[in-house]
């Protein structure tokens, strides 16, 4: 069995920063942050402690997981805390038709 990975949402002692990031063991790595374990991201040097806001998940891959913190990457502050919509669902009948390549 695969580990399940997670986004989570960092949220800095003031309130004022965020960080995203993706791990398969969030206590651990929420401790690399606050510097009581070897490991955590500069940019989280500031700000300490951290405190998660949200997470997300869990994704059965880390790929999986990297999506969804590159879209919550693309918002700002306090926003990235959101719920990120569900994916729109195509129904059947409306999907694109595939064109064959056209013959030489």
């Amino acid at each position: 069995m695969e580990t399940p990975w997670h986004v989570y949402v960092l949220v800095s002692a003031d309130g004022s920063r965020t960080y995203v990031g993706v791990t398969s063991d969030l206590p651990r790595r929420l401790a690399q942050h606050n510097g009581e374990r070897p490991g955590g991201a500069k940019s989280t040097r500031a700000g300490r402690p951290w405190a998660v806001g949200a997470t997300f998940g869990p994704y059965p891959s880390r790929g999986q997981a990297q999506a969804i913190e590159h879209r919550l990457k693309r918002r700002s502050g306090r926003d990235r805390l959101r719920p990120l919509p569900q994916p729109d669902v195509v129904p059947p009948d409306r999907r694109p038709l595939r064109r064959d390549p056209p013959l030489s």
